[in-house]
């Protein structure tokens, strides 16, 4: 026996050597780590509840999953899925994992109790193209430090009650210019949707630099920003198979990408146009000594913003010009939309015009022009008006939520990372909770008009969605969509072009509006017009 096996034997054998008690303590200590460990392994199996489920849902086509439904009117698709699934259910579009829930118990889970959750974006290409990077509000990623920043900036201090008063002129100036226009062609067949989109833009634009920048040169931009919106809207509620299959995005197959970066591009020369105009008129006006007695218009304070060296409040130009898009782009698409859809509806069902016409007589008058002062009186506009949104709402689908953990909603497991969509045109149409849901009854909201807001409160009506991501320039728009209402029903009659027939169809897409232009002949139905056009 060699000495080092002689020397080794005796270290792992003898009792009294100091080298064998050592080992015998590591043993030990080996032994009770393992005993623990298993231990552990075992109770944290026997406690460990299996996940749940992933919601029931349809096949699809292999691949490519349920993509062919992308160019039909998804909100129907998934309401009549979700009549054989139940109320919450997954399908596949390309690689992506959908849910979609469509009653106000699961969407209440989305948008309140799990509210931060659920709070991600997932953007599609287009809207990384138009917004900077995701550099607006909409898609900007909620845990990115610069959303909070821009949501308080737009909700807290462009857009406060006291902000939008201020701005009234400029709206009521767009308006009576609106009233004007219709007269002038009195008899005439018009595009209700182009009429108040043009109105809202023309309103926004004043809004945005407070009407001080006039001339020809701002004319030009303005009507630049009505030709690019329009175009912008079409390509962001074009499903893009790029996004559903990322394989074929560097082919951009339907031309989405390559349309999108074209209209951006638009889209930035007129922006960089328009701060320029302003930077220099803010430079000139502070050389006056009243400069600081005139309130600040929307783009003054994001310019002031983006100088601010203070980096907690402060923005790059990207987000500036991302927050200007949301506005530009929300602020007129929408309302002109609902003005479309509610006038629609109100020439279908003239007993329920004849109703409005008569509040807005007693409330307004006929030698008075409606101000915004009228607006709480009209019970019945308002009521019409939360009826239009219950049947059409603008986003049928709302903006997708994207959940930064896996979840459980309703007992199913919700992954990470995959698109929840709320289909809030089911729930607007269920049976379950609306009586005879499917037809036009503005008085199931007067009895009590504080109960179905505009703000998400209750989840069984959500036009705007609810929770953080609820649309932060509601407050704006609706005081501009019922202005603009009342001022068109209130100073005119209208009625179908001979031979056109009523038509409620719609065409999908980020925004429902109407398959086919709504054309009005108006007719004066005041005694004297003389308080709008002179």
């Amino acid at each position: 026996m060699s000495h080092t096996t002689y020397t080794l034997y005796s270290w792992l054998w003898d009792g009294s050597n100091q080298k064998d008690r050592q080992l015998g303590a590591v043993f030990s200590f080996l032994i009770a780590t393992l005993v623990i460990s298993l231990w552990q392994l075992w109770t944290v199996r026997k406690s460990r509840k299996p996940l749940a489920p992933l919601p029931p849902g349809p096949r699809g086509l292999p691949l490519v999953g349920y993509l062919p439904f992308l160019g039909t009117d998804l909100h129907i698709v998934f309401t009549e899925l979700a009549g054989i699934y139940g109320p919450i259910f997954k399908l596949w579009l390309g690689n992506k994992l959908c849910v979609v829930i469509s009653s106000p118990l699961l969407a209440k889970e989305v948008v309140r109790v799990q509210d931060k959750t659920f709070s991600e974006r997932d953007p599609p290409i287009a809207a990384q193209v138009i917004t900077y990077g995701c550099n607006d509000i909409v898609f900007d990623s909620y845990s990115s430090p610069s959303w909070k920043r821009k949501r308080t900036v737009l909700a807290s201090e462009m857009l406060t009650n006291a902000s939008i008063k201020a701005c009234y002129g400029l709206r009521r100036e767009q308006v009576m210019k609106t009233i004007g226009d219709v007269y002038k062609n009195v008899g005439k067949p018009i595009d209700i949707g182009e009429l108040s989109f043009l109105t809202a833009i023309n309103a926004i634009m004043g809004m945005l630099w407070g009407g001080k920048l006039r001339g020809e040169k701002t004319a030009t931009i303005e009507g630049r920003f009505k030709e690019i919106s329009t175009e912008l809207m079409v390509l962001l509620g074009k499903p893009n198979l790029s996004d559903f299959l990322p394989v074929l995005a560097r082919f951009d197959i339907q031309g989405i990408e390559r349309g999108m970066k074209k209209i951006s591009h638009l889209f930035d020369q007129v922006l960089e146009s328009v701060i320029e105009l302003r930077m220099n008129y803010m430079a000139t006006e502070k050389e006056k000594d009243d400069a600081k007695s005139e309130p600040k218009d929307f783009l003054q304070f994001l310019l002031e913003l983006k100088d601010n060296e203070d980096r907690a409040s402060s923005i790059t130009m990207n987000q500036l010009k991302g927050m200007l898009m949301d506005i530009v782009v929300g602020g007129t698409d929408t309302t002109s939309t609902m003005t479309e859809w509610t006038m629609t509806e109100l020439i279908q069902h003239p007993e329920i015009m004849a109703k409005v016409k008569k509040e807005l007589a007693d409330a307004v008058g006929l030698n008075s022009t409606v101000e915004e002062d009228h607006l709480p009186n009209l019970g019945y506009l308002h009521a019409v008006i939360k009826e239009t949104f219950r049947l059409h709402p603008p986003l049928p689908l709302l903006v997708a939520r994207c959940p930064s953990v896996s979840s459980n909603v309703g007992g199913y497991t919700i992954p990470k990372g995959s698109t929840v969509f709320l289909n809030i045109w089911s729930i607007h149409r269920d049976p379950h909770i609306w009586v005879n849901p499917s037809e036009f009854q503005p008085e199931r909201f007067l009895n009590n008009p504080d109960k179905f807001d505009y703000y998400g409160n209750d989840f069984r009506y959500m036009p705007f969605g609810s929770g953080r991501r609820r649309c932060p320039g509601l407050p704006l728009g609706e005081k501009m969509l019922y202005l603009m209402l009342a001022s068109l029903l209130h100073s005119f009659e209208w009625k179908l072009p001979k031979g056109t027939e009523h038509d409620l169809s719609s065409k999908f897409g980020i925004v429902m509006k109407k398959k086919n232009p709504l054309l009005l002949i108006p007719t004066p139905s005041l005694p004297n017009l003389e308080p709008y056009i002179k």
